[in-house]
């Protein structure tokens, strides 16, 4: 049924009625058990003392963002407003050339954070990638970087190379392996561009360029070739109308979005409770859905924050990069679950719909999805915790498209031919009620520990069964119908601009 199927204005206010006092109900219990917990020994690690004049102390078991926004702050906003004022003064006078000061900028500043040893060893992968895409074979390409990005990723080769760096501080590894990371889904994009390239083969300067612009070099996202050469190419810098004032507005929300996530952790502890699950088994099923929910949610804002501030400092450099994942809260569908829309545009692009094609045939979709999952267990780092993840998610995907095809046969299509769009709808809701929470299931396995994952679990599905499951089920199907709400409205937008467009 259609997308623009309207329900009535009341049913949608008693479902956002429903969902508000779920979210604040589950929300009191997370806060008090954050109050009880805050002095337990199994928490000392993950609290520290915080706002003193608020009697609070602080979550600080996200190693990640604690280390963004307290020493390495200052790194950060020192590097980034160099190359942002690097760019403004190239952008005014060399336009021509900008694509290689940034990569001169992107180079140094390299050189000044890592060493030269890091340095040698991203342009000696460089080197490598950009030899075999001389040969303009797809195959080929795909070996040789997937060999590479396994060098990073499996061991004894990983801590080979990254012995080769000298010198320590407290966020070496992490630059040393994004930086790396994201240096081989670069020069594969590079490579498999340039094999479709008809005429002709791209130079090792246009790698040069592309790999080390220095907003996306260490954190992403990645912006495949054939984007960033035609964008970074143009000669004419010009802007869209509103563009600098909605680039202001990004900045501000991502600010604002870190003012909140450091209130939340003073008084929600989302991240430290699920270590210690014998205070877990404590909380009511409620608590524990919203606190796996909470899970989820932080780590998208987390995302979003980090890559859109590189997008923001992108979007000066007149880029156009990708988007910022889609929140948590609006996702129902498997297939547009992920936290780094870059990575998931490059798998997209060149593995997923490669191979799936128009994903309606069973099997070219089960062989794209664990092509697709294969190199992301890759990207992420194959260990136990991983391969779990990989494979629940993969079957996941492939599960929504076996009950699509189940209930396209008769005499389910024609059952739902008789209904009204409302009640399809409606049923489809229900559906995705369920879908909801397998994706955030499956994905705080990875997201925090399977110990945790398998409680939540048990909670839901079994002790919890039948008021905690079909309370927070239909729940999930009041949100669902929200989102859907939501969705049917940009649709409509979106068609009265296509409209407006061709008149």
């Amino acid at each position: 049924m259609g997308v623009k199927t309207m329900l009535p204005s009341h049913e949608l206010g008693f479902y956002a009625l429903v969902v508000t006092c779920a979210v604040v109900y589950s929300g009191s219990g997370i806060f008090e058990a954050s109050r009880e917990g805050v002095n337990r020994k199994a928490f000392r690690d993950g609290i520290k003392p915080g706002w003193h004049y608020f009697g609070r102390k602080m979550d600080v078991a996200d190693f990640e963002w604690m280390m963004w926004f307290t020493s390495f702050r200052n790194i950060i906003i020192f590097t980034l407003s160099g190359h942002v004022l690097f760019g403004k003064i190239c952008s005014m006078t060399v336009p021509q050339h900008r694509a290689v000061m940034y990569m001169v900028y992107g180079i140094l500043a390299v050189l000044g954070s890592m060493g030269l040893v890091y340095l040698m060893i991203i342009l000696s992968h460089c080197l490598v990638l950009y030899s075999i895409a001389m040969v303009k074979k797809k195959w080929l390409c795909y070996v040789a970087g997937l060999g590479c990005l396994a060098s990073f990723k499996l061991e004894p080769f990983s801590s080979w190379q990254s012995g080769f760096v000298t010198g320590a501080f407290d966020l070496q590894d992490v630059l040393f392996y994004g930086g790396c990371s994201f240096t081989i889904m670069r020069c594969m994009s590079f490579a498999l561009e340039n094999s479709e390239r008809k005429e002709g083969i791209y130079s090792i300067f246009d790698l040069l360029k592309y790999n080390f612009y220095l907003p996306f070099f260490f954190f992403g996202p990645v912006m495949t070739f054939d984007q960033f050469h035609a964008q970074v190419s143009t000669r004419e810098l010009r802007r869209k109308d509103d563009e600098m004032k909605n680039i202001r507005v990004h900045a501000l929300l991502h600010v604002g979005a870190i003012i909140a996530v450091d209130i939340f952790f003073h008084f929600f502890y989302i991240l430290t409770l699920p270590s210690d699950l014998k205070f877990m088994n404590r909380l009511s099923d409620w608590s524990l859905a919203g606190l796996a929910y909470s899970n989820l949610v932080y780590d998208w804002v987390k995302a979003a924050v980090m890559f859109g501030v590189t997008n923001t400092i992108a979007r000066l450099d007149h880029l156009d990069p990708p988007q910022p994942p889609k929140c948590i809260t609006m996702l129902y569908v498997f297939a547009e679950t992920h936290f780094d829309r870059g990575i998931n545009d490059w798998l997209c692009k060149y593995v997923y719909d490669h191979i799936g094609e128009n994903h309606d045939n069973i099997m070219k979709e089960l062989v794209a999805t664990i092509a697709t999952f294969a190199i992301t267990t890759l990207w992420l780092g194959p260990c136990e915790i991983v391969y779990i993840w990989s494979v629940f998610n993969c079957f996941g995907l492939n599960f929504e498209l076996w009950v699509q095809k189940f209930f396209q046969q008769e005499p389910f299509a024609k059952l739902e031919a008789k209904m009204s769009e409302s009640m399809s709808r409606r049923i489809r809701a229900a559906f995705g009620a369920a879908n909801f929470w397998a994706i955030v299931l499956y994905n705080i396995l990875a997201l925090n520990s399977l110990e945790f994952a398998l409680l939540v679990t048990k909670r839901l599905l079994l002790t919890g069964f039948p008021v905690s499951t079909l309370s927070i089920w239909f729940i999930t199907y009041c949100g669902v119908q929200l989102i859907k709400e939501h969705e049917r409205i940009l649709a409509i937008e979106e068609e009265q601009c296509d409209k407006a467009k061709v008149e």
